[in-house]
């Protein structure tokens, strides 16, 4: 199977949601079987923090990556070695084809920027995308599974929140959320990589937020760097900052997260991916059962599986 990387680095500077920090992100070119990973050029040793499921350490309304094994570290928190909000930028990434790519980054969050993904997939755009060379050497990031082909349905609840994975002819995501607030509402949309572009469907859609729950979450540390340019806030009224971009840009910006936390994968899966007010805890659960039944965490593993036998 061929796989594509970036035609050149490109560079973007932004303010973090969570952190409120300015970082700088370069992204450049990566050999065949490096896969996409994380290099925090700002600590000592550089250290390298691969963008795959078991690198996940916190959930909390953002996905975070630390280096080593994130699910199962016991000093994970304390660590410095992490980088959060992965979730716009690599699914900007796997949506416009990137297989394999190294991410500089010189601090602890990845930049919100307009709350898309939209400005990753237009420097990406700039840069094109080629044919990955091969690594001469086999490298412990290069465990990118070429075929994945779901065979039994696999879910994941909480309530009455869901993310499942179902038996399907292509890749298809589909997500529903249900939102008391009457300017979202009960939403729904599916997107089918193989018949729409990622960048003109999904990529627009931003990250959103309601009015009443502002305070609340900047009293927990969160949202420090959020704000009306770059988040979309719904108050009791309707939008505090419209036009939005489509009418379900909510749902659409959901299934943006989904996008980028089930990249984590490596490849996405032959499935149809069905959920509905699920969040990045279920996702990342869905992601890890997926991952294990297809032994993508076995370097011993093969290139491909049937998921569900």
């Amino acid at each position: 199977m061929t796989n594509y990387t970036l035609g050149a680095a490109f560079e973007r500077s932004g303010i973090g949601l969570h952190s409120g920090i300015t970082t700088t992100v370069r992204v450049l070119p990566a050999a065949a079987g490096a896969g996409r990973y994380f290099v925090r050029v700002d600590l000592p040793g550089t250290p390298v923090i691969p963008a795959r499921v078991e690198a996940v350490s916190t959930t909390m309304l953002s996905t975070q990556l630390r280096a080593g094994n994130g699910e199962t570290s016991v000093n994970s928190s304390d660590s410095e070695e992490t980088v959060g909000t992965v979730e716009h930028l690599l699914a900007a990434l796997a949506g416009s084809g990137v297989d394999h790519a190294c991410i500089e980054i010189d601090g602890p969050e990845v930049p919100l920027l307009d709350g898309s993904a939209l400005a990753w997939v237009k420097a990406i755009q700039e840069v094109g995308i080629v044919e990955s060379e091969r690594l001469q050497t086999s490298s412990p990031l290069s465990l990118l599974p070429s075929s994945m082909l779901v065979k039994e349905p696999i879910w994941v609840n909480q309530d009455d929140a869901f993310v499942a994975a179902l038996p399907a002819s292509m890749t298809r995501f589909t997500y529903g959320i249900d939102f008391e607030n009457p300017a979202i509402g009960n939403q729904w949309h599916s997107w089918t990589p193989e018949q729409e572009h990622f960048a003109e469907a999904i990529a627009p859609a931003r990250t959103f937020g309601l009015a009443n729950q502002v305070d609340q979450l900047r009293d927990r540390g969160l949202i420090k760097g959020g704000s009306l340019e770059n988040a979309l806030v719904c108050g009791d009224h309707g939008w505090l900052n419209p036009p939005l971009r489509f009418s379900n840009e909510p749902v659409r910006h959901k299934l943006l997260d989904l996008v980028g936390d089930l990249s984590l994968l490596g490849k996405f899966p032959v499935a149809h991916f069905l959920a509905y007010k699920a969040s990045h805890n279920l996702h990342i659960q869905l992601a890890r059962l997926l991952a294990r039944q297809i032994g993508a965490w076995d370097v011993s593993r093969q290139s491909s599986a049937v998921i569900g036998n």
